[in-house]
């Protein structure tokens, strides 16, 4: 018999297991000894679960703290170390490669080919190139015009399962009670609940493959619903990247968003209200030498407050999407904009009142300044951040999450709700370009009507 392949899959519990499930599953020829864990807290420590991992694993694949990657690699004669999540540079990708091989090993990436699962419906991809970006508004939009063209349409969310994993094998998501049956975590609802209360429907969980087969069989059209700045883990007819002149160059210097940057049909600059006119040139730039042929949609993410009278004057604590500000890397969002465009009289910095992990979270990530990530993927950092609010001395919260927490933990400081949708300011807009999928998806509907 052939000596298989030993393999350890670096993640951060969403590619990684995809990455498995179509590649390594049942493949005689590997041999996958582990996976390790990054970005996310505690979520090393895992098991993947024999349910999931297939015959050839009966006992699970083991997951560890990506600080363990050397010692695996030597303990186990390692021969191959698959690179599997998103946001990250492009020089720390290097880095990491650098650590593999200096430990014996082969560093490898799989590439949309051999990952992409294939469609019996249409289906549009939303990614970007940083986190961040506006997916999820955009995501709604796209929804929007395919249901006013009287389709049905499925959003697919890329994965967040951070709890039990043998309870989110494929978890459909039709109601806000959804979210707690499924016990999702902040981050969770934040993707989840604005969708749901748009009217659309959400799949999510760990094996896509049986998450597109459910999906497609209440849908005319599926849109993938990116993380990150990950590819999709399906085929796209028409591929969508954002954009964020925010971050001005992140379209070229980080994997793998510079990927899609490369594939995109349509390229939409987001944020152009409140960006440079500078930035947004060089932004147009970078798109025209890396992919001149995409359609570029200019496009705002207008803010509104349910009580804007509230802020002026005030001293505010900014709460903020935690994966936008924490790994991707910006120091401020939605709410810090809104609460200086409404005139605060100061963004409180809550860092000398963080309790628990969430002062973890200011110690990792050194760029944050007076806002507050939020941060909750379990019921004990829910609790601190409460607290960590609770002890900010300010006279209004400004929740700039794309959920509203007062849904999920108490606060008993006064409280205003921003949202903010895409609104395209360029043409051609969203409905022009996805107009060839509607007329696709009519004809072959009038087809089997004929026949």
């Amino acid at each position: 018999m052939a000596k298989k392949t030993k393999v350890i899959i670096m993640g951060a519990a969403g590619r990684d297991f995809h990455n498995f499930n179509v590649y390594y599953r049942d493949n005689e020829n590997y041999e996958v000894v582990a996976f390790t864990a990054a970005q996310i807290p505690d979520i090393d420590g895992r098991t993947y679960p024999a349910l999931l991992a297939g015959k050839l694993y009966p006992a699970g694949i083991k997951i560890y703290a990506e600080e363990e990657l050397t010692d695996l690699i030597k303990k186990h004669n390692v021969d191959e170390v698959i690179f599997s999540y998103s946001d990250i540079a492009h020089t720390d990708v290097m880095h990491k490669a650098s650590t593999v091989g200096a430990a014996g090993a082969d560093f490898i990436l799989l590439g949309p080919a051999r990952t992409m699962l294939k469609a019996d419906v249409p289906i549009v991809s939303v990614c970007a190139v940083r986190t961040g970006v506006g997916k999820s508004q955009t995501t709604r939009k796209v929804c929007e015009v395919f249901k006013k063209a009287g389709l049905r349409v499925v959003a697919v969310r890329h994965p967040m399962p951070y709890g039990d994993l043998t309870k989110q094998i494929c978890q459909r998501f039709g109601t806000l009670d959804d979210l707690k049956k499924h016990n999702c975590t902040i981050e969770e609802q934040e993707e989840y609940a604005p969708h749901i209360e748009a009217g659309i429907i959400v799949y999510a969980g760990v094996d896509y493959k049986k998450i597109l087969d459910e999906a497609s069989k209440e849908a005319d059209v599926v849109i993938w619903d990116g993380g990150n700045n990950d590819y999709p883990f399906y085929k796209p007819d028409i591929a969508i990247t954002l954009v964020d002149p925010h971050r001005p160059s992140h379209e070229i210097k980080y994997h793998p968003g510079e990927t899609n940057l490369k594939m995109a049909d349509v390229v939409i600059i987001n944020k152009v209200d409140t960006a440079l006119p500078e930035n947004i040139k060089q932004v147009k730039d970078n798109i025209a030498a890396n992919n001149p042929y995409a359609k570029v949609i200019e496009a705002a993410s207008p803010i509104t407050v349910d009580h804007p009278e509230l802020i002026k004057g005030k001293r505010v604590l900014a709460i903020e999407d935690g994966p936008t500000i924490t790994h991707g890397e910006m120091s401020y969002g939605a709410a810090v904009i809104a609460s200086k465009k409404l005139g605060a009289s100061e963004i409180v910095d809550p860092r000398p009142y963080a309790v628990g992990s969430i002062d973890e979270v200011f110690a990792k990530y050194r760029h944050l300044g007076a806002v507050l990530p939020a941060m909750g993927y379990s019921a004990k950092q829910i609790s601190e951040l409460e607290q960590t609010i609770e002890k900010t001395p300010c006279d209004v919260v400004v929740i700039g999450t794309p959920v509203d927490l007062r849904r999920i933990m108490k606060i008993t400081k006064q409280a205003v709700k921003l949202n903010y949708e895409l609104e395209e300011v360029t043409h051609p807009d969203l409905t022009e370009v996805l107009d060839t999928i509607v007329k696709k998806i009519k004809a072959r509907y009038l087809a089997s009507q004929k026949s």
